[in-house]
């Protein structure tokens, strides 16, 4: 996202980390009702399985044909 906006690096780096560290926070509250309602090992087994969304990357675009433009 940097490479697309280069003269607002700051900013989008700002956004970047913002939301993430919004929705770690919104992320922790609600894994805490639900651990609150289902049990913390319901919660432990439901985040194993978080690591893949990160597999969702792979259908991200490529962004190297933007570069030489």
């Amino acid at each position: 996202a940097q490479d697309l906006v280069p003269d607002r690096v700051g900013m989008i780096g700002g956004l970047f980390f913002g939301f993430a560290f919004g929705m770690g926070g919104i992320a922790a509250a609600v894994l805490g009702v639900v651990a609150d309602a289902k049990g913390i090992d319901f919660v432990y087994s439901m985040c194993s399985f978080l690591p893949l969304l990160g597999l969702l990357a792979i259908f991200l675009p490529n962004l190297n044909g933007l570069k030489s433009n």
